[in-house]
């Protein structure tokens, strides 16, 4: 009895043994993975208001500066929030932007952070695409307006918005320069009110219904009694599936090192799927 005793800790031990050693190979391989936030640069420009002009000389600066930020991560793949679809289109972009045949001036929408700074990022690294990886879905968070505890979601939203206001305003009266402005949406203190406002609160308001939702949400499979968590699964929904073409890049591409410019929004849910996922090694971009 004593000898199978051993022999069986004995095997326990040396599958355990092995267990560590195919962990500490599988984190050798890992990818890290970097998810920078970044505003909408075509939305925020104020055509009476040069401060938020990524196309006027200080703002070109700035860029140049947040792009030698993000160059210290060295990716050697960018990812956009881009839908799949136009991965040719923005295949040529790039090629004739790495060739210095893109006026970014004249080009339509030419001051999107897709262009702005993951285009400039991937040709200070002599990289030979930008992937796409965004993915449909998503919907308004104010379709979210009824409900019992409706008032817990209310006061998270306005405590957001008075933060989002505060750079707002900074950028537009110049305080803040577009530079610093993207970094401050780097930082856990700003993107974590939004992941409270998009996936935590909405779950404590049940017994009520959307107002006027989008095609985006599928109302026939809603359950008003637990509206708020229906929001959610709304928005986790798109992330899974952003983080779906992040998986199966790496998984095809083998990178080491990917960095991926999306809304903030997305970021505190991102990180937490991407935690989870031994393939990965989540580095904030807060830390660059």
């Amino acid at each position: 009895m004593g000898n199978q005793s051993t022999m069986r800790l004995t095997i326990l031990f040396a599958l355990l043994a092995l267990g560590l050693v195919f962990s500490a190979a599988a984190q050798i391989g890992r990818t890290k993975i970097a998810v920078m936030a970044s505003d909408h640069l075509a939305q925020i420009y104020r055509k009476d208001n040069p401060h938020t002009d990524v196309l006027t000389p200080s703002g070109q600066k700035a860029m140049k500066e947040l792009t030698a930020l993000a160059a210290k991560f060295a990716p050697d793949m960018i990812l956009v929030e881009v839908l799949p679809e136009r991965q040719q289109e923005i295949d040529s972009l790039y090629a004739l932007y790495r060739q210095d045949k893109l006026n970014l001036e004249t080009l339509e929408n030419g001051r999107s952070e897709v262009y702005q700074i993951a285009f400039r990022l991937g040709k200070q690294l002599n990289l030979k695409r930008i992937v796409c990886a965004n993915a449909p879905g998503g919907t308004s968070q104010s379709i979210l307006a009824n409900g019992e505890n409706i008032e817990l979601y209310h006061n998270e939203i306005a405590a957001l918005r008075k933060e989002v206001s505060k750079l707002s305003t900074g950028l537009q009266n110049g305080t803040l320069s577009l530079k610093e402005y993207q970094v401050a949406l780097n930082q856990p203190a700003l993107y974590n009110l939004v992941y409270r406002v998009r996936y935590i609160v909405p779950a404590r308001v049940v017994n009520g219904t959307f107002k006027n939702p989008d095609a985006m949400v599928d109302t026939a499979f809603v359950n008003p009694k637990y509206i708020g968590a229906e929001l959610t699964s709304v928005f986790k929904n798109r992330d899974y599936k952003i983080y779906s073409n992040l998986a199966t890049a790496q998984l095809k591409e083998k990178p080491k090192r990917m960095l991926l410019l999306i809304g903030a929004a997305h970021i505190g849910s991102l990180h937490s799927i991407l935690q989870d996922d031994a393939a990965f090694e989540l580095v904030p971009a807060n830390t660059f």
